[in-house]
C-alpha cells in the first residue's frame, strides 16, 4: 500500500530523523531509511523540507519552534529587562529556569541532546533563541552589565549547565540512581539546585 501524507506524518519524519542522525551521523543516514522508518512516502522530504539538509536543519528550527511557543505561558519577551527592577529580574530569571528545567526534560529527547551536543562542536553553529537571548538580557539586567560581557555569558552558562547536566552527563545522575528516567522528585531536586545558583547570584549583588 503507498505511503501518504497525514498530519502526523511530519512530526515522525523529525522523530525518525533525529535517531538516526543521532546514531549514524549526518552522512551516515539517508532519506531512504528516515522515510522507511518514519512509515512514510520518500516524497514527504522534499514536501516538507525540500532535501536532507534542510531536513536536518528543521531539527533544531523545530526545537526552537517549541521553546518559543512554549516560553509565550509565562514569558513576555516584548518587555525590555532593563525597565524592570531588580526585584522583577530576580523573580522572572527564576521562573524561568524553573520552567526551562520542565521543558528540558519533558521535551528533549535523548537523541535530540545527542544531535545538538554534536552541533555545539561546530564551529558556525551558534544558537538563535529568542528565549536565551531573553534570558541573557534579564542576568545582564540583574548584573548591571552589557549583555554581552563575559560575566554575563559564563553566568548565564553556568545556569543553563545546572539545567541541563543530569541528562547530558547520565553516568553520573541515571545509571547512578538505577533508573532509566528522572522522575518528578529529580526533576524537583534539579529545580532546587538551579535555584540555589540564581540565589548566590542574587545575594552577591544584594550585598554590593
Amino acid at each position: 500500500m503507498e505511503k501518504i501524507k497525514d498530519d502526523n506524518s511530519k512530526v515522525r519524519i523529525l522523530d525518525a530523523a533525529t535517531v538516526l542522525f543521532a546514531q549514524k551521523g549526518f552522512d551516515g543516514t539517508s532519506i531512504r531509511e528516515i522515510c522507511k522508518k518514519a512509515n512514510v512516502n520518500i516524497c514527504m522530504i522534499s514536501y516538507y523540507w525540500g532535501g536532507k539538509q534542510e531536513l536536518y536543519n528543521g531539527i533544531i528550527d523545530n526545537l526552537l519552534e517549541k521553546q518559543l511557543e512554549y516560553s509565550k505561558s509565562f514569558l513576555d519577551l516584548s518587555r525590555n529587562p532593563k525597565e524592570m527592577s531588580f526585584e522583577e529580574c530576580s523573580e522572572l530569571l527564576i521562573t524561568i529556569s524553573d520552567k526551562f528545567v520542565d521543558f528540558f526534560y519533558t521535551n528533549i529527547s535523548s537523541d535530540l541532546i545527542v544531535l545538538l551536543l554534536k552541533e555545539q562542536q561546530k564551529p558556525d553553529f551558534i544558537v538563535k533563541s529568542p528565549v536565551l537571548d531573553y534570558m541573557r538580557s534579564v542576568v545582564a539586567r540583574i548584573l548591571d552589565k552589557d549583555v554581552n560581557d563575559r560575566l554575563v555569558i559564563f553566568k548565564t552558562l553556568f545556569m543553563l549547565s545546572q539545567v541541563n547536566s543530569p541528562r547530558i552527563l547520565p553516568a553520573f545522575s541515571l545509571r547512578l540512581l538505577g533508573q532509566e528516567n528522572f522522575y518528578q522528585e529529580d526533576i524537583k531536586i534539579i529545580k532546587e539546585n538551579v535555584k540555589l545558583y540564581i540565589n548566590a547570584i542574587l545575594k552577591e549583588r544584594r550585598g554590593k
